[in-house]
């Protein structure tokens, strides 16, 4: 079976991808990802086929998420996503009809267009029997339809787009006039352009694989999850020397995540506040710092050990606790090790996971607009006294044990990319 993949071109939510393609290709299937030019290398590294398609662009700045000095603006999810924060009584149809021509034009558009036409050419020639897409890579869907493959969304956090989806055919279907849809309305054209129609399997798939557990997932009624385990993956890694030991005191990790070191940006919150809040704390705290970023630093306490990057699925079982920005890639990293988590979230859906792990007992979470070096420290001292957080933390990763494999999912993919072409 010939099996497409293609992603958002940022390296994190490729790794999010990887584990399925792998088990796809152990399994005999040709497997190969198709991705902005800029990608080639990462998918590469990860012993996958890379095929390069359209031409690439800075996301960061299409997602308007840097200002034109590439500083970072105000962080969240952006309308009409931001629903997700919202009660449904507080949710109304005209403002998800304005978030939805306002992302077209600025994001959707910006992230699709430079993929689309070679994307569908490339699908024509090779002729998958089933397309894997997460869900801000419209141009999988389209590509699936123009040959008759059958489609899905592998999700990278929580349901944001199909929730919202969800809400504004609710409201749609309610309105007397039906209204204008501006996704929809987009996602048709390109769907004509290449001899079929517009269904809302363009927008959230035939169905979805959800990554979470069952107590962190945010799904949206009516559609079709499919849950698999988290593969703990984070690209090309060595072991350094001194992990080969275990800590002699707890060791506490400090990760911002990949995404802010790979686009030197700064942090979203004060480093150098957290060292000196903990400094005198009887831990061992390894804090993932960029090279640029550590040279900034005026002083790094004697319970600090600095790194620029160290495999997340080497340190965290060594920890007794992890701080870090929420990101979905390292937070179930710490949920699959059973981990107690300090979540310190910034941006788009961080804030949501963040209160659902906590919800659930496993961690702790302050926005990181808030957090304080003295309400890092406080937290960190919770996280390590109290032995609920640990039993918490179990009973999550038992959640993700629980969950079928990455390998499991595969005779259900093969049975649906037969059903397709029948």
């Amino acid at each position: 079976m010939r099996i497409l993949f293609t992603c958002y071109p940022e390296r994190t939510h490729f790794l999010l991808m990887a584990p399925l393609a792998w088990a796809l290709r152990s399994a005999g299937h040709d497997v190969r990802v198709a991705c902005q030019p800029k990608m080639t290398a990462a998918i590469n590294q990860a012993g996958l086929t890379a095929v390069p398609v359209g031409s690439d662009r800075d996301l960061w700045q299409v997602h308007g998420r840097l200002d034109n000095e590439g500083a970072r603006k105000a962080p969240g999810l952006l309308s009409p996503y931001d629903a997700m924060e919202k009660s449904p009584e507080d949710i109304d149809l005209e403002t998800l009809r304005d978030g939805y021509r306002v992302r077209v034009a600025s994001t959707h558009k910006m992230t699709n267009a430079p993929l689309t036409a070679a994307l569908v050419e490339y699908a024509r020639q090779w002729r998958p029997e089933l397309v894997v897409w997460e869900p801000m890579t419209y141009a999988g869907a389209i590509a699936a339809q123009a040959v008759g493959a059958a489609h899905c969304r592998l999700l990278v956090g929580a349901d944001v787009y199909g929730v919202t989806r969800a809400h504004f055919n609710r409201l749609a279907a309610d309105a007397a006039d039906g209204g204008s849809d501006p996704l929809g309305e987009w996602l048709g054209g390109y769907a004509r352009q290449y001899g079929g129609e517009f269904t809302e399997e363009l927008v959230t798939g035939q169905f979805s694989i959800d990554l979470l557990p069952p107590s962190l997932q945010v799904h949206a009624p009516g559609l079709d999850y499919r849950p698999m385990r988290f593969t703990p993956y984070g690209g090309p890694a060595v072991v350094p020397r001194w992990l080969w030991e275990p800590p002699t005191r707890p060791r506490v990790a400090l990760t911002l995540g990949l995404t802010v070191t790979d686009h030197a940006i700064g942090f979203p919150i004060d480093v150098e506040e957290i060292l000196e809040a903990v400094a005198d704390l009887d831990i061992e705290l390894v804090a993932t710092v960029g090279e640029a970023a550590q040279r900034k630093l005026k002083r790094v306490p004697d319970n600090a050990r600095l790194v620029s990057y160290v495999p997340m699925q080497a340190l965290l079982p060594t920890c007794s606790a992890v701080i870090h920005h929420a990101g979905v890639g390292t937070l179930s990293t710490a949920a699959f090790y059973g981990v107690p988590q300090l979540a310190l979230p910034w941006d788009v859906d961080q804030p949501m996971l963040s209160e659902r792990l906590a919800a659930q007992g496993a961690g702790l979470t302050t926005h990181s607009a808030k957090a304080t070096g003295q309400i890092v420290r406080e937290s960190l001292q919770r996280l390590l006294d109290e032995r609920t957080f640990r039993d918490r933390a179990k009973d999550l990763r038992s959640e993700i044990l629980a969950m079928p494999h990455a390998g499991d999912l595969v005779p259900e993919l093969e049975n649906m990319a037969a059903a397709a072409l029948r």
